[in-house]
């Protein structure tokens, strides 16, 4: 706020408004009953002070007061508030400095250390500093800094609530701090039947104005009409503002709800969904269940649907249905996605947007997306933003620049740094040409296992790791957990994202062989050190039944079996390569050899169908011994 736009804010205006459009809360009349008092009788302003009231009190304090603070004191000289813990803003004669009564400053700069910020460095200093205005509270100080100041003069405001043991709250002048106590205002009377005046409706007619920019695309406008109208707690803002902050703000995004529109039947299948996601994601493995709260009074069948509805998406069985078109190409995108090609599902989702339409007004986006466990994922932070600016529900506009694809082609991000996939950045993985994912199972799955399984549902920022083992395993086994899904060429694929610690051994058996059965397999194991130096690479090609070729490189050295073709022979692709190059130059041979790929953002998402294999090692045979060792770490 410049001093230029403090000089031409009206403040016998605001004030006026204010009290005009004021009615008495709750408090408020039960005092009017009990009381035998009259509206007049809570008059919110007083008699405007006189200059030389003002002066007086400058002279007595021995500074000149702020500017917002001092234009106030000549619209009305105090204030009485209400529906906070400050009940009345004393005159110009009852102001005094605070003088830290209560010893608080040592506590907090005893906290201070060097990386404390400028703002932390202020608030230590200020009680000792600051002016009081308030003369009735609730245990509450309304505090003016002159230590803390702008540009234009203005002393930031501070509130602190000595019950409530937290940090005051800071507004950056008087007049900020006047300004949402007014929009507090507003907000405690949004419920109340009839209240309605020039400023709710200017504000309501700001919601129906954002409703339309939202759908033409311009989603940015529509959150700052939203944003203003949320602050005076117009009904329905808060609603469609989470709507755009849910889209806009990506999958780590903590849910405020809904509000009534959960309970509205026309909504409910978009909007639960998405808050049994939200409230899944921040549950935590072992943990207790914690109650669905929907945030507002709703019905028993409403309540028992909502409860239904997170049993579906904990189980991964819930699916984003929508009706017409739109609904279509959401089924077509779910088909893409469940396999791993979220590059795909995207771009039918993009191109199906302008055919959505809401199932009411209220409505902004298709949001139940972000509830479906396949297509939630789909949706990132930036394809949001995506969505939110693409004109849909009919209105015209422009469409904006697609974002990019997330998946990068082949296998050679594999060999990226950071290591995004595992806790020690090694995997191992398998392709079988022209077969469908659910074959898998019939082909490499351990014996009496389940097939195809839903992938664990886990908190947002948890790594998906299973060892697979078995409690009935024998200590050799080594049970690969793999993300299963079908490539764009058409291979279907098994990806472990946490194998074992331990590398390919002497008992190492390549799954390609089994794999194989009805066309070629491929195998391919990347072991690294915790540092993320590659030690051992290992490659192995079946088909019909019948191992092709396989080797197994373990630094320098080469273990082959099979005639391995040149564009293969790692003593060929490695000749001249540097270290640091040696595992993308291996992938890129593979990828090319055979036209794999492998989908980073499915996999790291953890959102493709899990399947527990056979083991990866042979039974000792007779004679050769086998040992283990495991590490205890106490308490």
């Amino acid at each position: 706020m410049s001093e230029k736009t403090e000089n031409h804010f009206d403040w016998q205006q605001f004030l006026r408004r204010w009290q005009e459009e004021w009615v008495p809360g709750e408090d408020d009349m039960e005092d009017l009953t009990e009381g035998g008092m009259t509206l007049a009788d809570l008059a919110l302003a007083a008699p405007p002070a006189a200059e030389e009231e003002i002066a007086a009190a400058e002279e007595r304090l021995g500074t000149r007061l702020p500017p917002s603070y001092r234009r106030f004191l000549a619209a009305s000289n105090g204030w009485r508030l209400d529906g906070g813990s400050v009940y009345r803003l004393g005159a110009a004669h009852e102001i005094d400095w605070f003088g830290d009564p209560f010893d608080m400053t040592p506590a907090y700069r005893q906290g201070l250390t060097e990386r404390s910020t400028e703002q932390e460095v202020l608030l230590a200093g200020m009680w000792r500093r600051a002016l009081r205005l308030e003369t009735d509270s609730d245990m509450s100080y309304a505090l003016l800094d002159p230590g803390d100041t702008d540009e234009d003069g203005e002393w930031a405001l501070y509130v602190y609530k000595g019950w409530s043991g937290e940090f005051p709250d800071r507004y950056p002048s008087f007049r900020a701090y006047m300004q949402r106590m007014y929009q507090h205002f507003h907000s405690d009377r949004a419920g109340i039947p009839g209240f309605v005046n020039d400023t709710t409706r200017a504000l309501d007619a700001g919601v129906d104005r954002a409703r339309e920019e939202a759908l033409s695309g311009r989603w940015e406008t529509a959150r700052e009409l939203l944003t203003e109208a949320e602050r005076y707690g117009r009904p329905l803002a808060r609603a469609m503002l989470e709507q755009l902050n849910a889209l806009s703000h990506g999958v780590g995004h903590r849910y405020r709800g809904f509000g009534e529109l959960v309970a509205d039947p026309r909504y409910t299948g978009e909007l639960v969904p998405v808050m049994a996601a939200a409230h899944l994601r921040e549950e935590r493995p072992g943990a207790a269940p914690r109650r669905f709260l929907l945030g507002t009074r709703t019905d028993d069948g409403v309540t028992s649907a909502a409860d239904a509805v997170l049993a579906q998406v904990r189980d991964r069985t819930y699916r984003y249905a929508p009706g017409g078109a739109f609904g279509q190409a959401v089924a077509e995108a779910w088909e893409s996605a469940r396999w791993g090609d979220t590059d795909t599902a995207w771009r039918v989702i993009r191109a199906a947007l302008p055919s959505w339409s809401p199932p009411g007004p209220d409505l902004l986006a298709p949001l139940g997306l972000l509830g479906d466990p396949v297509l939630g994922p789909v949706v990132t932070r930036e394809r949001g933003l995506e969505l939110l600016a693409t004109p849909r529900a009919g209105r015209p506009g422009p469409a904006p620049d697609p974002v990019p694809d997330l998946d990068p082609p082949g296998l050679c991000w594999l060999a990226e740094t950071p290591r995004w996939n595992a806790p020690h950045g090694s995997y191992r993985c398998l392709w079988v040409e022209g077969a469908e994912p659910e074959a898998l199972p019939g082909l490499i799955g351990e014996d009496g296992g389940a097939g195809l399984t839903a992938p664990p549902l886990l908190p947002a920022g948890w790594f998906p790791y299973d060892s697979g083992q078995r409690d009935d395993s024998a200590p050799w086994e080594d049970r690969a957990v793999l993300a299963v899904g079908r490539t764009g060429s058409g291979w279907a694929f098994g990806y472990d994202t946490a194998p074992r610690t331990s590398a390919p051994g002497n008992f190492f058996a390549s799954p390609a062989a089994a794999a194989s059965r009805d066309g070629r397999a491929v195998v391919l194991w990347a072991h690294r050190t915790r540092d993320g130096g590659l030690t051992v690479f290992h490659l192995s090609v079946a088909e019909r039944g019948e191992e092709l070729y396989a080797y197994t490189l373990r630094g320098t050295d080469v273990e082959r079996s099979g005639p391995v073709p040149g564009a293969l022979d790692p003593e060929r692709v490695l000749r001249g390569v540097g270290e640091a190059d040696r595992e993308r130059c291996l992938l890129a041979a593979v990828q090319d050899e055979f036209g794999l790929s492998l989908p980073r953002h499915a996999l790291a998402e953890g959102m493709l169908p899990r399947l527990t294999t056979r083991s990866w090692n042979r039974a000792p045979r007779e004679g050769e011994a086998y040992a283990y060792a495991t590490i205890g770490f106490g308490r």
